[in-house]
C-alpha cells in the first residue's frame, strides 16, 4: 500500500462470510477411495475367465517343487495358527481395555460449567501462539452419602446444600514452564453472580450483600463457584475438578501415602471436641486414607487455628503429593495403576470439556511438563473483616493481575518468544487510520463509559490524526492493537509504542479490516497505559509475602504446631 493515503481508514472488525474458511469435511486429505493427493484410482482389470496358471520357477521339476511347495504350506500354517492366535489375543485384550476405558468414562461425574448471564471470556494467544490453562480445583463438604456422612460427621449437616470448603485456582502458564496456585480462604465474603442449577432448573439472583465463598457450590454447582472466581478476579477459567471427602481418602490410599511434617506432637480436638482429629507425632510422618482427610482438614492445631492456616497445611500437603507421584510416575505394577485410574475417576467431578478419561490424561501430560521447582502455592492476601475476611483490595488484585498477564509467580522469566520489529516500515503517524474500540467492560465494574472516545483522543494529540473511536464495544481483559495483515503490523507496532504498550500487544488477526485498537479492562483510566505486573517490583514482593508462597520443591516445609494443641 502506497505511503501517500490514509492507511486502514473506516477500519473495523470484519465478520467473515459464510462461505470463508471452506474445505472438505474428510478427515483425510487424499481424494476418492483415499487415493493420496486427490488422485482417481483407477478402476480394477477384470479377471480372466478361468484359473490362472501359476508360472514355474526356471530349473525346478514338477516333483521337486511340490514337496518345496508341502514343507512351506505346512510352514504357512503354523504361521498362520500363531498368527490367528496372537491375533485373538491382541483383540481379547484391546476389547478388555476398550470395555475398561468406557467403564472409567462411566463412573466418571460431570456436571455443567454454569456462569450465569455472562459468557467466559476467551483466552488470547501469546507471540509463540500458546494459551494458559486456568483450573479450579474444588474440595466438596457434601454430606450426600453414607461414606461421606461418616467421614464428615456433623449430622444437622447431612444431606444439606454442598460447601466448597477448598478453592483453588490453578494457573499453567502459556509455555507450560511454571504453574501457579491461589487458594481463597473459606471465610472469604464475597458478592456472587446469578447462577442457575443445571440439575433443577432453580434459578439463584446475584447477593445484594457479601456471602460466604463456600455457600457458591449451593447455588448452582460447581459451575457456580467458577463464576463466583470469574466475577471477582476476570480470570478466565476453562475447567474445574470437584472432589469430596471419601474421593479425597480413596486418592490418597491409592497414591500409597504422602509425607506432612509437624513441628511438635498434634491433636486437633479441643475441649468442645472440636476439629479433625488428626493425630500425628512430631516430625514427617507418611499420611493416607482418613489421616490425609484430617490433615486437609485441620484448623485447631495448626499455627493461628484459622483458616488461613488451614490453607497453608493444604499447600504443603499438594506439593509433596506432587513430588511422591513425580517420583512414582515409572509405575510398573498393572495393580497399582488400576486403583489409581479407579480411584482418580471416581472421586472426581468434572465440567464437559474433562468428561472422558482420555481428556484427563491429556490435562494430566501437561501438567507433567512443569518441573516442581517451578510450581508456587498461594494463599488470595485478605482483611479481617469480623471473624471472616475480604480480599485485600490492593494485593488480592495484583496477584489476579499477574495471573491474567501470566506472569510467574516465583519471579522467574517464562520462556514466552521474543517479539520483534516488524521488517514492514510504518508510515507516518498522521497517515495511519486507527479505529479505537471500548473493552473495558467487567462483570464486577461494568464498561467505563467513553474509553474509545478518550483514548482516540490522546492518539489525535500523538499526532495520529486519523485515529476514530467505534461505537462497537469487544470487551476483553488486556490492551490490544489489532492488523489484519502484514503490511500493517509496522503501523500496529507505531500506535503500540506511542501508548507505551508492550510490542507484544500488536497481534494480526483475520477479524479486522484494519488497525484496531481494544482499550481493555487493563486500562480503564488515564492517558498513559499502566505499568504491567511485571514491573510492580516491590508491590509484588509484598503481595507475595502476604500470600505466603511455597514452591513446589520445598520439602523442608513443616506445619507450626498451636499451642494447647500437642501432647
Amino acid at each position: 500500500m502506497g505511503k501517500n493515503s490514509v492507511r486502514g481508514e473506516g477500519t473495523r472488525r470484519r465478520v467473515p462470510d459464510a462461505g470463508e474458511g471452506g474445505g472438505s469435511d474428510s478427515p483425510h486429505d487424499g481424494g476418492p477411495d483415499g487415493a493420496p493427493g486427490g488422485a482417481v484410482r483407477a478402476p480394477a482389470r477384470p479377471a480372466p475367465d478361468g484359473p490362472v496358471p501359476r508360472p514355474r520357477r526356471p530349473g525346478s521339476t514338477s516333483r521337486r517343487g511340490s514337496a518345496s511347495r508341502h514343507g512351506r504350506r505346512g510352514k504357512r500354517r503354523v504361521l498362520r495358527w500363531v498368527a490367528a492366535v496372537l491375533s485373538l489375543l491382541i483383540l481379547g485384550t484391546a476389547g478388555a481395555g476398550y470395555l475398561y476405558y468406557r467403564h472409567l468414562n462411566g463412573i466418571l461425574k460431570k456436571d455443567d460449567l454454569n456462569l450465569g448471564d455472562k459468557p467466559m471470556a476467551g483466552h488470547k494467544a501469546n507471540a509463540a501462539g500458546q494459551t494458559p490453562l486456568n483450573i479450579l480445583l474444588i474440595g466438596s463438604d457434601a454430606r450426600n452419602s453414607d461414606a461421606n456422612k461418616r467421614l464428615g460427621g456433623a449430622k444437622r449437616t447431612f444431606d444439606g446444600p454442598p460447601l466448597a470448603d477448598v478453592q483453588m485456582l490453578l494457573h499453567v502458564s502459556a509455555d507450560r514452564s511454571n504453574m501457579s496456585v491461589i487458594s481463597m480462604p473459606r471465610d472469604t465474603m464475597l458478592n456472587m453472580p446469578k447462577c442457575t442449577d443445571p440439575e433443577t432448573g432453580e434459578s439463584y439472583p446475584a447477593t445484594v450483600r457479601p456471602r460466604l465463598t463456600n455457600e457458591s457450590l449451593g447455588r448452582g454447582g460447581p459451575g457456580c463457584t467458577v463464576a463466583t472466581w470469574y466475577k471477582l478476579t476476570d480470570i478466565t477459567i476453562d475447567h474445574f475438578m470437584m472432589i469430596d471427602f471419601s474421593g479425597v481418602v480413596s486418592m490418597a490410599d491409592a497414591i500409597g501415602g504422602v509425607p506432612v511434617c509437624v513441628t511438635d506432637n498434634v491433636h486437633s480436638r479441643n475441649s468442645k471436641g472440636e476439629g479433625s482429629g488428626l493425630k500425628l507425632e512430631e516430625g514427617t510422618t507418611y499420611i493416607k486414607g482418613e489421616q490425609a482427610l484430617q490433615w486437609l482438614r485441620t484448623r485447631y492445631g495448626f499455627e493461628d487455628g484459622t483458616d488461613l492456616a488451614r490453607a497453608h497445611g493444604q499447600h504443603m500437603y499438594m506439593n509433596s503429593m506432587v513430588r511422591e507421584l513425580k517420583k512414582n510416575t515409572k509405575l510398573s505394577d498393572p495393580n497399582k495403576l488400576r486403583k489409581l485410574a479407579e480411584s482418580a475417576t471416581r472421586a472426581l467431578t468434572v465440567d464437559p470439556g474433562l468428561d472422558t478419561v482420555k481428556k484427563l490424561y491429556d490435562l494430566g501430560e501437561e501438567l507433567k511438563k512443569v518441573p516442581t521447582s517451578r510450581i508456587t502455592m498461594t494463599t488470595m492476601p485478605s482483611v479481617p473483616a469480623g471473624d471472616r475476611v475480604l480480599p485485600k483490595p490492593d494485593e488480592a488484585e495484583l496477584l489476579f493481575k499477574m495471573i491474567r498477564e501470566d506472569t510467574p509467580l516465583d519471579g522467574k522469566a517464562s520462556k514466552k518468544q521474543k517479539p520483534k520489529e516488524s521488517k514492514d516500515p510504518a508510515a507516518p503517524d498522521a497517515e495511519i487510520g486507527v479505529m479505537v474500540q471500548n473493552g473495558t467492560y467487567t462483570d464486577a465494574l461494568g464498561a467505563a463509559t467513553g474509553r474509545a472516545r478518550e483514548v482516540a483522543g490522546v492518539l489525535v494529540e500523538k499526532g495520529f490524526t486519523e485515529a476514530k473511536a467505534d461505537i462497537q464495544r469487544s470487551p476483553q481483559e488486556r490492551t490490544t492493537v489489532y492488523y489484519p495483515s502484514v503490511d500493517l503490523e509496522g503501523d500496529a507496532q507505531a500506535v503500540a509504542k506511542s501508548l507505551g504498550l508492550p510490542l507484544s500487544s500488536a497481534k494480526k488477526s483475520t477479524e479486522v479490516s484494519g488497525v484496531t485498537l481494544v482499550v481493555g479492562a487493563d486500562w480503564r483510566t488515564g492517558s498513559t497505559y499502566p505499568k504491567s505486573a511485571k514491573d510492580d517490583g516491590k508491590a509484588k514482593e509484598d503481595a507475595l509475602k502476604s500470600a505466603r508462597a511455597l514452591k513446589g520443591d520445598n520439602d523442608e516445609a513443616c506445619m507450626d504446631v498451636q499451642p494447647g494443641f500437642t501432647w
